[in-house]
């Protein structure tokens, strides 16, 4: 075990019981061993590293549970360790890993070489999410029962809607057999075929083809409905409409046990940052209009969305230098995470507690977890940040193998300082 840490002289953010003020943190073989909310600790031996916060925030460390690596199978846009090793140095202490790996996780041993893997690396936490259908083919059911008693977190084809709805079904109504969670990208596939942007004036003017925001509320009404004759918990993968946020309203209203989650890039940028055909400005789901991340911002802020996400996406150079609708979705965010999220407590947008609770306490309690919280006897997965160090984002230094960051040049405050995953610590500035 790792020598004991006591952190003084800190600010504590802990949204699981609601508690943010002056304290100290003791950590002991692994686990918080004691909390001073408001004081400091007292007693404390010799053989304990005091580590000053000089007034930093320390928080439970962030939850990110929508990262995809290379590994297996495409290791040279990213491996499980060059994806740890950027979540420890982005304050992120667990990740769970999307299944449309090669092979696809869709069976119980994939789901132990994750896991295997992850332990031999022995940096953050790593655990899969299994696919839904076999091979990710939206056909037949993958193995779910073995997949979620080997240890998989949820259920989920990735970037792939279930189209048929009657699979889609038996996959609800089974999962819900086992109490587990199935998350699904709410996207019409007819509509967002061959799409590059999101469609408008703006995607007009660049001569580029579009996808209506209509396709992601179509598919959302879908699953709602399912939701209600399974009664399955659902997981919306990645809200980012005015529309579907509607009806995602509409379903929680009526008592459906749906949660959703949206991307910190949807947060952070609109359909204009795609410039001069700024690739690394292509996602899936597009970036949307200014109106829509509005929306979306003031459903994080209202609690409707509950979960934020980086939906780390390595790609290669190779797949992203070309002209922007031939090139590959996706960008890198585990490093970015929380600096970016911190921007919205900066302008006053969102409450510090509230925003912490979206990459913390909603995650790990929706995944069934013991972190995501500053409590004795808690893992003590923490994240030590000055909030207001500036820190210009330079791709060529982020630890993932793949650099795409639409935040490349850009100018966030917030550097961490200190992480630690079951008191060791696994990155230190």
């Amino acid at each position: 075990m790792s020598r004991p840490l006591a952190f003084t002289n800190v600010r504590l953010v802990d949204p699981a019981s609601g508690y943010d003020g002056p304290g100290a943190v003791l950590v002991v073989e692994g686990v918080i061993a004691d909390v001073a909310r408001g004081g400091e600790l007292g007693g404390l031996s010799k053989d304990i590293e005091v580590v000053d916060g000089a007034g930093a925030l320390l928080l439970p460390g962030l939850v990110d549970i929508r990262v995809k690596t290379g590994e297996p199978g495409a290791e040279t846009k990213e491996t499980l360790k060059s994806a740890a090793l950027a979540a420890a140095a982005g304050g992120v202490t667990t990740i769970v890993v999307q299944p449309d790996t090669h092979p696809v996780v869709d069976e119980p041993s994939v789901v132990d070489f994750i896991l295997r893997r992850a332990r031999d690396i022995e940096l953050v936490k790593v655990y899969p999410a299994g696919a839904a259908t076999k091979g990710l083919q939206g056909e037949r059911m993958a193995e779910i029962g073995l997949m979620a008693e080997a240890g998989c977190l949820y259920l989920t084809d990735a970037d792939k809607p279930i189209v048929n709805s009657k699979v889609f079904r038996r996959v609800l109504s089974y999962a819900k057999a086992f109490g587990a969670l199935v998350a699904h990208r709410p996207a019409d596939p007819w509509l967002t075929s061959g799409s590059a942007a999101s469609e408008g004036e703006f995607a007009s003017r660049m001569g580029l083809p579009g996808v209506p925001g209509a396709a992601e509320k179509i598919m959302l009404e879908r699953d709602l409905a399912l939701v209600e004759l399974t009664g399955a918990r659902l997981l919306v993968d990645q809200v980012t409409t005015a529309a579907a946020l509607e009806s995602l309203k509409r379903g929680r209203d009526k008592g459906l046990p749906v949660v959703a989650t949206t991307s910190i890039n949807h947060l952070s940028f609109n359909e204009i940052d795609i410039g001069d055909y700024r690739t690394f400005c292509k996602l899936d789901p597009p970036l949307r209009s200014e109106d829509d991340r509005q929306a979306v911002i003031e459903a994080v802020a209202s609690g409707l969305i509950q979960v934020v996400v980086s939906a780390h996406a390595p790609a290669p150079p190779e797949d992203k230098r070309l002209p922007y609708d031939e090139a590959a979705p996706g960008a890198v965010g585990l490093e970015t995470l929380l600096p970016a999220l911190l921007t919205f407590h900066h302008e006053g947008r969102i409450p510090l507690i509230d925003l912490v609770r979206t990459v913390t306490s909603s995650p790990a309690d929706l995944l069934g977890l013991a972190s995501g919280r500053l409590a004795k006897g808690a893992p003590a997965d923490l994240v030590l940040v000055n909030p207001n160090t500036p820190v210009v984002i330079d791709t060529d230094k982020l630890r993932s193998k793949s650099k795409n960051s639409p935040f490349d040049g850009r100018r966030l405050q917030g550097k961490v300082l200190m992480t630690l995953a079951d008191g060791r610590v696994v990155y230190r500035a």
